[in-house]
């Protein structure tokens, strides 16, 4: 019975850490009209990625398919990478200069369901179609470079 006590709380330890590194490697979202900018210098789209607290759909789509994104120089050139918590009261400045909360600017882009991913240009237009939700990590990782190819080439990216 002690041992079923201990893989218990292993795994709830384990579990723990793993959610909490869910949100490393993608910085929040802060000024996004300063992160337009250095996509546009760049060639680049901005990529933001809504999550949600506790959201365990999130933090497989984070730590299999995004994290590992972010840290790729390949797609370091080709994006800036954000994170947005879809009811965080944090302060963000909108593409616009617009301050606005994160949980606001998710909802003025029809966020609702999470994990979803929008693709934009310098200036805050949307690039592709939302991918939202997750399936299998190689589903959604096929489905997210065929995104961000398909944003790159709207915006006449030769970071390729």
């Amino acid at each position: 019975m002690m041992t079923r006590g201990l893989v218990v709380l292993a795994w709830i330890v384990a579990w723990g850490v793993r959610a909490a590194l869910a949100g490393e490697g993608i910085p929040a979202a802060r000024d996004l009209r300063l992160d337009g900018a250095e996509a546009h210098a760049r060639g680049a789209a901005v990529l933001v990625v809504f999550v949600a607290a506790r959201c365990p759909y999130c933090d497989l789509a984070l730590n299999e398919v995004l994290i590992p994104t972010s840290r790729n120089p390949d797609y370091q050139r080709k994006l800036v990478m954000r994170r947005v918590q879809t009811r965080s009261p944090q302060v963000l400045r909108d593409f616009d200069g617009k301050r606005l909360t994160q949980g606001e600017f998710a909802k003025r882009h029809g966020v609702v369901l999470v994990p979803t991913v929008m693709l934009f240009d310098h200036q805050g237009n949307p690039l592709t179609k939302p991918l939202v939700g997750i399936t299998t990590v190689d589903h959604y990782s096929y489905e997210l470079d065929l995104a961000i190819e398909a944003a790159l080439a709207r915006i006449g990216s030769t970071s390729g």
